[in-house]
């Protein structure tokens, strides 16, 4: 693998923006009700060790009503649903290459148009520290992924093994080029892969550079935080979406808050916003390997609570619009403005209805203003870390699909189907 260039942010102090409001608590918000859901996902022998955590949403070039959902379940690998939630496909995620070595674990995963005339689901794999490549067509995936396809982050297998690898994802397509963002697990990492037509139709990429962001803050009285994490881990990134308009990549810290920066990762980052834990002092103990947290000195922030995790936006014609994150710690979404200084503006769940359990504990989430089948104002998918019925002993994890006109009628904002879509 040829060597990344490296940018380390070695910058500790940061500009926060944002309105400061009262803190938005999981209880009284406005709360919307999901209309379809996919299959039970069950983290266990059993169930091939399918853990849901990240969706992404493709849409069909002439019948929208043909569109797709795409979500990772880790070991489970990758699953393709239509959109009243039935699967269509199942990828089963790759063996590990050796006995010693860990077998493939797919993360996250962004859709981007027109490589080569093709749409492609890029895929983060953990486990092995590649990206895999899905060619898209009708609605139907096919792996293209080159064989060749280099480690993300590392240089060998045994490297790899020690899971510092390739884990959130967002696509990114400019004049120059398809590009991924990755972050790394258990790092403050997130760098730029450029993707490359392979032989035989293959898609395989490079990477361009890495940008390190702060383990470390000073906080307003003077002193250095680290947030709590396991001995020898930082806090990560994983929760990433760029704005295709604008070229801005935000990224979600999870114990931090939400980073906007250049998607080509050059320039200086800004933290947006943070979450309620910042600044709160911590002590890991082995025995429960929990973070016990000490007295709150008052310097998170009022509308994430830990972790900051799945991020989304929803184009408006306008070029506004709005920028979504999972504020997992309470089960909430948090809206903030697209534009400008991405203010806050709103705070919901995603409730239970006709049978479907609500949203809790999200990783990510996915959104698009265009008119889908029966969503006709657009869709807002999300990952449900809690799916119930609840079955004892096996973690239930499924995701949630939701009108866009529902959350926007519940909370005031705005419908707008002529907005920028992917294939403008």
């Amino acid at each position: 693998m040829r060597p990344l260039s490296r940018l380390v942010l070695t910058v500790v102090t940061f500009s926060l923006i944002g309105g400061m409001a009262t803190p938005a608590m999981s209880h009284g918000l406005p709360s919307v009700d999901p209309e379809a859901e996919t299959p039970a996902l069950f983290d266990d022998e059993a169930g091939h060790n399918a853990n849901g955590d990240d969706p992404a949403i493709w849409l069909h070039p002439s019948q929208s009503g043909k569109s797709v959902v795409i979500t990772t379940a880790k070991e489970g690998g990758l699953f393709v649903h239509d959109l009243d939630g039935r699967q269509l496909q199942h990828f089963p995620a790759p063996a590990a290459p050796g006995p010693d070595d860990e077998p493939g674990r797919f993360n996250n995963v962004d859709v981007t148009y027109g490589f080569g005339g093709r749409d492609l689901a890029v895929v983060s794999d953990r486990g092995r520290d590649i990206l895999r490549i899905y060619a898209i067509s009708g609605g139907r995936l096919t792996d293209v992924t080159d064989p060749a396809a280099p480690f993300v982050f590392n240089a060998t297998q045994q490297e790899v093994n020690d899971a510092q690898t390739a884990y959130g994802l967002a696509a990114w397509k400019d004049s120059t080029g398809t590009y991924a963002l990755v972050s790394r697990r258990h790092k403050t990492s997130v760098g730029l892969v450029k993707l490359l037509p392979g032989p035989g139709g293959t898609v395989g990429y490079q990477p361009v550079r890495t940008l390190d962001l702060p383990a470390s803050f000073t906080l307003p009285n003077g002193q250095t935080w680290t947030p709590c994490t396991e001995p020898g881990e930082l806090a990560q990134v994983e929760g990433m979406v760029v704005d295709q308009e604008r070229d801005i990549l935000y990224a979600a810290q999870e114990d931090v808050g939400i980073w906007r920066m250049r998607a080509d990762l050059t320039g200086t980052p800004v933290l947006m916003d943070k979450v309620r834990e910042y600044g709160v002092p911590g002590s890991y103990d082995p025995e429960t390997e929990e973070c016990s947290p000490g007295a709150d000195p008052g310097y998170g922030g009022r509308h994430l609570s830990a972790d900051a995790e799945g991020l989304t936006i929803y184009y408006r014609e306008d070029g506004k619009g709005y920028l979504m994150a999972s504020s997992q710690g309470d089960s909430t979404f948090a809206v903030y403005r697209r534009e400008g200084s991405n203010a806050h503006l709103r705070q919901f769940r995603i409730g239970q209805d006709d049978g479907i359990d609500g949203v809790e504990n999200s990783d990510g989430s996915a959104v698009l203003n265009v008119p889908m089948g029966d969503f006709d104002e657009g869709l807002f998918v999300a990952h449900d870390g809690a799916n119930t019925p609840a079955v004892p002993d096996r973690e239930n994890t499924n995701f949630k699909f939701t009108g866009w006109g529902d959350i926007a009628e519940e909370l005031d904002l705005d419908v707008d189907t002529d907005g920028w879509n992917p294939r403008d």
